[in-house]
């Protein structure tokens, strides 16, 4: 490579504007000068003669090229996953090659995912944050792997409707049996209370009000009877109030206990022996005594 296209590769590093860039020759131009003068070259005019001659032809062309890069880009480099329209543009149009949407059928981006919304190739949604677009498999695997998930979804269904159907029974059969236990409880309640009420009337006379007869009818004699009932007319002994006595001391037993058990300690003292002196004067005092006698 000589120095001069070595210059001129230096010079188109990045990108160039869009406006600049002439899509039939394939040719970028660094300013509005270098794209004016690339129109008026021969090789330019013969290529838009030939483009003349049959525009649709080269306008399908170049947007089905463009639509198929872009769509082989967004499979590759996202997937299924969701992605801003705009942003996933930028990451396009890296390529310097790539097919330009001014020589598309489509004027901008947005219209550009309309369509392929319509299309079925791309889910498409609008909010607030701009277009989203997202890749939609219909290659026969993945139309099998929907496929089976939904008929495992089916089945799964299924199981659950028929475990809920069998709950749903459970639970009935037990409401009738618990009602079927609470109609047995009430019968019996109702039997021991009926036998309870003709016990208590057996208990009780005939008639509670003391056999009164009724009142007899006009010109008819009056005439009673009575029924053998024992009455007791033993009068009730009468309380009479006893003159107030004084109340009698009551007895200190403690003190009592102490006393005793005093002289007991009194009466078992040993007796203490007596001294000569003491037995001579004691004796003297009973020769006294008994001489006085």
């Amino acid at each position: 490579m000589d120095s001069k296209a070595l210059s001129k590769k230096m010079k188109a590093a990045g990108l160039g504007r869009l406006r600049w860039y002439c899509q039939v020759c394939e040719r970028q131009m660094r300013d509005e000068n270098g794209f004016k003068c690339h129109t008026q070259t021969e090789a330019h005019v013969r290529a838009m003669l030939l483009v003349g001659e049959n525009q649709k032809k080269f306008l399908s062309d170049y947007s089905r090229q463009f639509q198929n890069d872009f769509m082989k880009q967004l499979r590759t480099a996202h997937g299924e996953k969701k992605v801003h329209v705009n942003h996933f543009y930028q990451e396009y149009i890296n390529d310097k090659q790539h097919i330009h949407m001014n020589a598309t059928r489509w004027s901008s981006l947005t219209e550009f995912a309309k369509h392929l919304g319509r299309e079925g190739l791309c889910r498409v949604e609008e909010n607030e944050k701009g277009v989203h677009i997202a890749w939609i498999d219909n290659s026969p695997e993945a139309l099998r792997r929907q496929d089976a998930a939904r008929k495992k979804e089916r089945q799964d269904r299924g199981d659950e409707e028929r475990e809920q159907k069998l709950i749903e029974a459970q639970i009935k059969k037990a409401n009738e049996i618990q009602k079927a236990k609470d109609a047995a409880k009430e019968t019996e309640r109702a039997k021991e209370e009926a036998a309870k009420a003709e016990a208590k009337g057996t208990d009780e006379p005939e008639n509670a009000e003391g056999d009164i007869p009724n009142p007899p009818e006009p010109g008819q004699k009056m005439s009673f009877s009575f029924s053998r009932q024992k009455f007791s007319m033993a009068k009730k002994p009468t309380i009479t109030a006893a003159p107030a006595q004084e109340k009698s001391k009551i007895k200190n037993v403690f003190a009592s206990g102490g006393k005793k058990r005093k002289a007991a300690a009194v009466e078992e003292e040993p007796k203490k022996k007596m001294s000569e002196a003491e037995r001579i004067m004691r004796a003297e005092m009973d020769r006294k005594r008994v001489r006085a006698v």
